[in-house]
């Protein structure tokens, strides 16, 4: 079952001295007929051991340090077995129970108890074939159900984004979810408000980049979890959920993906509607502005990195370009470095708009011919009026982010 880097990493701890076992989700997906993508490891030697122990290792994370081992582009994650109890002088939690540190170090049958969900505490003896369970994991994973070990309300308490964890698993998996869990979801969506944002963007790419996107949208687009999560998005918007099961395939198809697509998809509708109040007309520099109002308002929840909301900017901005069809641009939107990714964008706006779907046709087809056929395709294009240009550095309203050849820096569609 296991890859090659974890049992090497395990040999090399036990050689050593400790103990190691496989644990966690590649003894759960294991047990369900599911080819693990990844290998842990707990062990009960301490993280600066392992780091000793492995050249190619570091030590991450600040409540609970585990050490990355690296084998070549496989990271194994190794963790040292924590206490049980969760009332010893070295966990500390803030007022509400998040756990904020945890450096108690416990044997094996501690770590179980400290684990999330029963079917995720299963140790894996990689010596004896045999899989440790002290929690009655194997007996959920047959029930295909997902329980928290302990009270529902503490362990979310402890960390809310357990409850996104725990919508991520029932889509892969098609897991049931204990009651007691889902009757935190209101109270969990509040408290993922003190969660750092980079780690919720962390979470939103596991749960919409590893090929079951589509299920977590179905499960979590009716729950309070959205709006703590996207709180501009419609979660009703059957983009949103076009889009998800549409990354689902690529994925499945072994096509690129990346995390700038989905963020234009979920905050679309926000700022298409704040274009549409605000300029009905398109000018440049002030979709600039909009498109950053929309980002703004979402990185108090998640915190996106800069290249995938520019990503979205760009695949947004290309939409009325593609939807005029203006002969002199053809060319150069066919070469723009965001085309594929906005005419995949027009072509999900498309199943819910047929004029939109025909002018997508239109670019589907002449992506595909040669420059001859290409041209006859522009000359049947109706001739758009031609505008008055404006001399650059004349008339400029007070304020105005225009600057020659550029919007806040960035270059213009025409200069392509």
């Amino acid at each position: 079952m296991a890859g090659s880097g974890a049992v090497d990493a395990i040999e090399k701890l036990r050689n050593a001295g400790f103990q190691a076992y496989l644990v966690g989700g590649c003894v759960r997906d294991a047990l369900c007929g599911v080819t693990p993508k990844d290998f842990d490891v707990a062990t009960d030697a301490h993280p600066e051991e392992v780091k000793a122990l492995f050249r190619r290792s570091r030590l991450v994370g600040r409540r609970f340090p585990i050490a990355h081992v690296r084998y070549g582009r496989e990271i194994i994650e190794v963790s040292t077995f924590r206490q049980g109890q969760t009332d010893h002088d070295d966990l500390e939690t803030d007022a509400q129970g998040l756990i904020v540190r945890d450096r108690a170090f416990g044997t094996v049958a501690d770590d179980a108890f400290r684990r999330d969900f029963t079917v995720n505490a299963l140790y894996y003896d990689t010596v004896t074939n045999e899989i440790l369970d002290y929690v009655g994991g194997i007996d959920d994973v047959a029930d295909r159900a997902l329980r928290f070990i302990g009270e529902p309300q503490q362990r979310l308490a402890e960390d809310p984004v357990r409850m996104l964890r725990a919508m991520r698993f029932a889509a892969k998996l098609g897991f049931s979810i204990d009651p007691g869990i889902t009757a935190q979801l209101e109270d969990t969506a509040e408290r993922l408000e003190a969660i750092p944002k980079a780690r919720l963007f962390d979470e939103f790419l596991k749960m919409f980049l590893s090929g079951y996107a589509g299920n977590v949208w179905e499960l979590i687009k009716d729950t309070p979890l959205v709006r703590s999560l996207f709180p501009s998005c419609n979660p009703d918007s059957d983009l949103v959920l076009a889009a998800m099961r549409n990354t689902d395939e690529r994925i499945g198809n072994d096509l690129p993906v990346t995390p700038g697509f989905l963020v234009a998809v979920i905050l679309w509708d926000d700022y298409a509607s704040r274009v549409s109040e605000y300029n009905p007309e398109g000018k440049p520099a002030l979709m600039y502005d909009l498109a950053m109002d929309t980002f703004a308002v979402q990185q108090q929840h998640i915190a996106m990195p800069r290249r995938f909301t520019m990503f979205a900017r760009e695949v947004w901005q290309l939409q009325p370009r593609l939807e005029q069809r203006q002969p002199r641009n053809i060319d150069r939107l066919l070469s723009h470095k965001r085309f594929r990714a906005a005419f995949d964008f027009l072509m999900l706006r498309g199943r819910e708009d047929n004029k939109l779907a025909e002018c997508a046709k239109w670019w589907e087809k002449v992506q595909t011919l040669d420059k001859a056929g290409r041209q006859e395709m522009i000359d049947k294009l109706p001739k758009g009026q031609k505008r008055k240009r404006r001399r650059r550095g004349r008339n400029k309203p007070a304020g105005s982010h225009e600057h020659s050849g550029t919007v806040f820096g960035q270059p213009r569609f025409d200069d392509y």
